[in-house]
């Protein structure tokens, strides 16, 4: 009698999934695990990338905004210009009352007088005492003390002249005037009121002298450096003025995370302080669209055609939902259609 071997279970379920290892092998490298090509669309980067328009929220700055406060202490007497009246350059704003500072130019001008005085006769004296010395009527000692005393008297002299400059710079600044041609923004004076030296009085805009401040993000910085033309925006209205780029401040905002720049107007515009609107710039870097930009991994970049591979370029600027600038040739092509399904170095029809 004839036995069929004896297989144990655990040797039968070890050769069956070494049959099935060994089939699903065979059948990866048949002709069916062949990669398929990829259906893309490519078109040279130079006909889809954008130079985009920025807009940042602006407004309407005077140059010079001041704020004119006492310098001495006193009652106004008279006030001349009020809120939004134009002034003239050194046009009298307000008068604080003149009297106690008159008298203190007027006591000044005595002790000047006094001592112009008492020089004369000390020189006088001084003169008569050399000649007295050269008759041997006159010690050494005592015309020292003739030129000593003629010295002080040109001292006192000088302190006194002084004193009568700051008497009189004391006067005139009883008359607050304006700094520049502007217009009164505020006034806290008020007549009959008795101020402190550093009391606030007026505040004063300068016109004619415009600026336009805007709060831009530091990636759009350098666009609006190399824009070759940039316009500012009245809140509705359509006429757009032209700018030209003064300074950007060198720190960025820890609220809005932006940073001020202040522009001047190319030509003559009359719009007032504190009209707001928006800057407008044309980016003149190229950039691609949003919609081209996938991201593979932790970085954002686009896919391009070498032949019959995509390549993925990353570019470090990039943010999501944003155009990107890039820096490849106009003739690179670029993918616009099946990028979301490509790796790189994958194979493309």
């Amino acid at each position: 009698m004839t036995f069929a071997p004896f297989w144990p279970a655990g040797r039968v379920a070890s050769r069956l999934a070494g049959l099935f290892l060994g089939a699903l092998a065979a059948l990866a490298c048949g002709p069916a695990a062949t990669q398929p090509l990829v259906p893309i669309e490519t078109a040279r980067l130079d006909t889809v990338w954008q130079l985009p328009q920025r807009s940042a929220p602006a407004q309407v700055m005077a140059r010079n905004e001041s704020r004119l406060a006492a310098e001495v202490g006193g009652t106004v007497t008279r006030w001349t210009a009020d809120v939004g009246a134009s002034v003239t350059r050194g046009a009298l704003l307000v008068q604080i009352d003149p009297q106690d500072y008159e008298l203190a130019v007027q006591r000044a001008e005595a002790g000047l007088q006094a001592a112009q005085a008492r020089l004369r006769l000390g020189e006088a004296q001084l003169a008569r005492a050399r000649e007295l010395v050269t008759q041997g009527f006159f010690s050494q000692e005592a015309l020292a003390q003739r030129e000593t005393e003629v010295a002080l008297q040109r001292a006192d002299l000088a302190a006194a002249e002084s004193q009568l400059a700051s008497a009189r710079r004391q006067l005139a600044r009883t008359s607050i005037r304006a700094p520049f041609a502007g217009t009164v923004v505020q006034r806290m004076a008020q007549l009959g009121e008795a101020v402190a030296p550093g009391a606030p009085l007026f505040v004063l805009a300068e016109t004619g002298a415009a600026e336009v401040q805007a709060s831009v993000t530091p990636a759009d910085i350098g666009g609006l450096r190399r824009a070759s033309a940039v316009h500012f925006q009245p809140q509705g209205q359509d006429r757009r003025h032209a700018l030209k780029l003064l300074r950007v401040t060198g720190t960025v905002q820890a609220g809005s995370r932006t940073q001020t720049v202040r522009l001047g107007f190319e030509g003559p515009a009359a719009l007032p302080p504190g009209t707001s609107g928006l800057l407008w710039w044309e980016d003149p870097t190229p950039h691609v669209p949003a919609s081209l930009v996938v991201k593979r991994g932790n970085r954002l970049g686009v896919f391009v055609r070498e032949g019959r591979t995509a390549r993925f370029v990353a570019l470090p600027d990039a943010q999501e939902g944003r155009a990107v600038p890039i820096a490849l040739p106009g003739e690179t092509l670029i993918v616009v259609r099946g990028q979301a399904a490509l790796n790189d170095g994958q194979s493309i029809d």
